[in-house]
């Protein structure tokens, strides 16, 4: 009896892709839209029906870790470009396998967090991975030994997703990779630039890699190296990366086609405000036209590399880079920028209350507001109220006292210079207009 019902738990385990797809897809549960086929089930078929499938079929998160029957995954996802089996329960590659071969037009697959650490795959199985052009292996655990059998049977992978899988080493193969163009591996155990180095000759088309997050500390080899092992390399994301020393962005100019780098989070910086990061990485990869994920117009280049030389032309000849000895010949020696004193203007000018004259320091940039609040304070006038007349002395004959009337107005827009009187009047207590005064 005992086995039976562990017979019979056993049972309600097992989830099959077809059961799932027949549930989700179902027209109760599916609205009919673009891209969905209605498909009749066929004779025998456990699915009741028909279904409402589209040819990007999301079944994450929905425990499958059984294929279910071929011939109805042939009948239904005959159509299918793009599958995504993430967070299930696979944990033999002959289930997956029976879903993939079974799916002609299959062009991205997904099959990150399924369990997949020392599941064995059998180069048998491998091939019917070879109409795919993007995989996702996110938190698999796979080994190498997967990885190259994989992409050993892959002649159109352009894609191949490896972040969150613990690899601390890269293990080589005896066959490449041409078709790879994009190789995500950010959030492993990578450090030292030997290991980065093999990506050249597994993935020798490679145009994009992405390392972020990895503490990899060094950017090796030399310009012909790097020449050889990375040709056609236009993006590198070294993102928290473990790079200290500028030598290492240096050599980043020795891949030949690299156009776009990130670079955030790496220790050489950190002790940069932010305008300088931008400007000495500017200034140090002439060729790279995306930094950090903004573009990079002529303006700023510019800018970046006159700042570049102002920052170094006070060190010990020793300690100058390479870089700034090119960038003195082309924009030949700087001065250093003129300090400007933007601290605020002031002026004296003379205040008459009746028949007392102070000589009061103003603020320029203060309003006439303020000016009042500040006279009011100083002088001891009454809180009830006062009008403010400028007088310009060498203007006084012609123009007569002009009324500060704008409590926003800034006294520099006066024009009030030393020697200028204000004159204070307290304001009228009748009703009558300031303009009876």
């Amino acid at each position: 009896m005992t086995g039976n019902m562990e017979s019979s738990s056993d049972e309600e385990e097992v989830r099959t892709f077809i059961e799932v797809i027949s549930e989700k897809y179902n027209p109760e549960n599916f609205p009919y839209g673009p891209g969905v086929m209605v498909l009749p089930s066929p004779p025998g078929s456990p699915v009741k029906d028909r279904l409402f499938l589209p040819n990007i079929l999301v079944l994450n998160h929905c425990g499958i870790n059984k294929a279910g029957d071929r011939s109805d995954i042939e009948a239904f996802c005959a159509h299918v470009v793009e599958l995504d089996l993430s967070h299930n329960q696979f944990n033999d590659w002959g289930e997956i396998c029976t879903i993939v071969s079974s799916i002609p037009h299959l062009d991205f697959l997904n099959l990150s967090t399924n369990p997949l650490s020392g599941v064995e795959l059998e180069p048998s199985m491998a091939e019917v991975f070879s109409r795919v052009r993007r995989l996702v292996l996110i938190n698999t655990h796979v080994s190498w030994d997967t990885v190259h059998m994989l992409t050993q049977h892959m002649p159109e992978l352009e894609e191949l997703f490896l972040c969150l899988n613990g690899f601390n080493t890269v293990s080589e193969s005896q066959t490449s990779c041409p078709s790879l163009r994009l190789l995500q591996i950010t959030d492993n155990q990578l450090q030292k630039w030997v290991e980065v180095r093999k990506f050249g000759l597994l993935y020798p088309s490679l145009s994009a890699l992405v390392l972020a997050n990895n503490s990899v500390d060094s950017v090796g080899d030399t310009q012909e190296t790097l020449q050889h092992l990375f040709p056609n390399l236009r993006s590198i994301n070294l993102n928290n990366s473990g790079l200290s020393k500028w030598d290492d962005i240096e050599r980043l100019n020795f891949f030949p086609k690299l156009e776009e780098v990130k670079a955030k989070g790496i220790p050489l910086l950190q002790s940069y405000s932010t305008h300088e990061r931008r400007s000495l990485l500017l200034a140090q990869l002439p060729s790279v036209t995306v930094l950090n994920g903004s573009a990079v117009s002529d303006g700023e280049r510019e800018d970046a590399e006159r700042f570049f030389i102002r920052y170094y032309q006070e060190f010990p000849e020793q300690e100058l880079p390479e870089r700034y000895h090119f960038l003195v010949s082309k924009y030949g020696p700087l001065a250093p920028l003129a300090e400007v004193d933007l601290s605020p203007r002031c002026t004296v000018v003379d205040v008459r209350w009746g028949e007392k004259v102070e000589a009061v320091s103003l603020r320029l940039e203060q309003t006439v507001g303020d000016l009042k609040k500040q006279l009011k304070a100083l002088l001891q006038l009454p809180a009830n109220g006062i009008r403010l007349f400028y007088i310009d002395r060498e203007m006084c004959s012609v123009l007569g006292p002009e009324e500060m009337k704008c409590s926003s107005r800034a006294l520099h827009s006066y024009s009030i210079r030393d020697g200028d009187e204000i004159l204070v009047v307290p304001k009228a207590k009748s009703r009558c207009s300031s303009s009876d005064l």
